[in-house]
This record gives structure tokens, sequence and C-alpha cells, in this order.
């Protein structure tokens, strides 16, 4: 029986995140499964699942940097911005690769940015999505994302390969929008893999579809495999204390580390001010 873990999955196109929790769920028997960070059903690649207490990672990994392989057709938008939506605008103005490289810079840092209306943002209770499918007229809020790097790989026959580094939150889609819109232009996203999530990548995942109930165990792994943090070494007492909600005085630098027991990290703990506290308990 596992309690608790980690599988990383390479997710197939057309799966949503939920099918592969849900198919997840039907190998292992149990109902407490989930998932750190959504990827489109068009897009591919790495998309960590969770398993028993592993699930309440969800706000501690969110924040983890993600890096994406991304290809953008220019000449047209579709109302979802990708591939599987209608379109409903066209451009004869192709920017040149000059053009792209001119502008590509201003994406990066903290920028401002609204999601597609094909998205799982809620609208007074409504996902977008919904709305949009019912033509319902809406408009969503900018938000403040981050993009650490923003690389192009290639641009041959109107579609732009570009690899990109950012965090949580971030619309791929509308950086295709938003960089077309810049150059005069239409654009939209025909292809998305994801292929890193903090420190895991491709490399370290396995297809959905060669998991049963004989072999997934093999490829679960511990949550000290994803966390990577500094361990906090305390006697028995200072653990004690912390499991029931008390601080302890402690000689460290200011930050998270882990606690672990003799197989898996069981907590993130907190220090500020030589005093440290429980951040979050996974045992």
């Amino acid at each position: 029986m596992i309690k608790k873990g980690i599988l990383a999955i390479n997710k197939p196109r057309d799966w949503t995140s939920f099918d592969v929790v849900n198919k997840i769920k039907h190998i292992l028997k149990i109902k407490r499964v989930g998932h750190l960070g959504t990827l489109d059903p068009l897009a591919t690649g790495v998309l960590l699942v969770t398993i028993g207490k592993a699930t309440k990672l969800f706000d501690f990994c969110q924040n983890k940097e993600k890096t994406y392989l991304a290809k953008f057709e220019f000449g047209y938008e579709t109302d979802s911005l990708d591939s599987a939506g209608k379109v409903v605008v066209k451009t004869d103005k192709i920017p040149t690769e000059n053009e792209i490289r001119n502008v590509i810079g201003s994406f990066l840092g903290k920028i401002a940015q609204v999601p597609p209306k094909y998205s799982a943002k809620s609208i007074n209770g409504k996902r977008a999505y919904e709305l949009a499918r019912n033509n319902i007229d809406f408009e969503l809020p900018s938000k403040i994302v981050s993009i650490f790097e923003i690389k192009i790989l290639d641009y041959t026959k109107n579609i732009l390969t570009l690899s990109i580094k950012c965090g949580s939150g971030t619309y791929i889609r509308s950086i295709c929008r938003d960089l077309a819109h810049k150059l005069n232009s239409y654009a939209t996203m025909i292809d998305l893999t994801r292929t890193k999530v903090g420190e895991i990548g491709l490399e370290d995942c396995v297809d959905i579809q060669k998991l049963n109930e004989d072999n997934i165990s093999d490829f679960v792994k511990k949550i000290d495999d994803l966390i990577f943090l500094p361990y906090i070494n305390i006697d028995q007492n200072q653990v004690f204390r912390l499991l029931n909600g008390q601080t302890i005085k402690i000689d460290l630098q200011n930050g998270l580390y882990k606690l672990n027991d003799s197989d898996d990290t069981i907590a993130i703990i907190s220090v500020s001010d030589g005093m440290a506290k429980m951040s979050l308990f996974l045992d």
C-alpha cells in the first residue's frame, strides 16, 4: 500500500490533468490523489501527481519554476489561442525573425498578462471557458507573472519555436497572443511541452500508459526526492515539540528546511530569527 509519494508523469496529448489523476486513482484504488499544476489537454510533458499526504505539497510547490517548449504559428488567431480553437482572425503580416528578436526581450521579468478566455479562471463562480463556450461576454483582469528566460530555438515557415522558463500562473498561450500583437500580427499556439517542473525533467517521467497495479510502486518517488531543501538535524525532544505546534530555538539561517524520519520527509520547518516552527506536516 503506497501511503504517500509523487509520480512524475509524461502527460500525453488530449489527456486532461484530471484524466491522469483518475487513472492513478483507479490503479492504486485510493481517493487521495492530486497534481501539482494543471497542463492543458493539448499540452504534453511533466505533470507531478501526488499520492496520499503528498497532496499537501500543492501550495509549497506552486511557485516552482517551470520550463516549456512552445510552437507558435503566425498568420491567424483562434478563440482559444491554440490549435483546438476556431479561427477568428487572419493576417498577411508575418514578422521576420529580426523583428521578433527586437521585441522578445520585453517579455522578460515581471510582466502583466491577461489569461486566455478559454481558461479555468473563475468569474463569479463560473469557469472562464464555460462562459466563452456559451458566447457570454466578459473580461479577465491582468495579473503579474514572472518570465525568467525566453529563447528563440527556430523560426521556419511562420512557425516560431521558443524555450520559456517561467513562474507559476503563466499562460504560454497569452505570450503567443501578446507577442504577435506587439508585432502587429496574429499567432496561435500549435504545440506545447512542459519539459521541467523545478528540478524534475522529462527524463524523470514515466508514460501513463505504462503504469499498472504491478509496476506503479517502482515509479513512485519519495517526497524527499522532490523537496530540494537542506535537512534540519534536531533531537527527538525538539522533533516532538515541533510536531506539537511549538517553536524551538535553533542556530540556523532563516529559511525552509526538511525534517526526515528514517524513510522520507515528514515535515517542512521554517526558521526565522533563531526560532524554528512547523510549516507543513506530511506524516
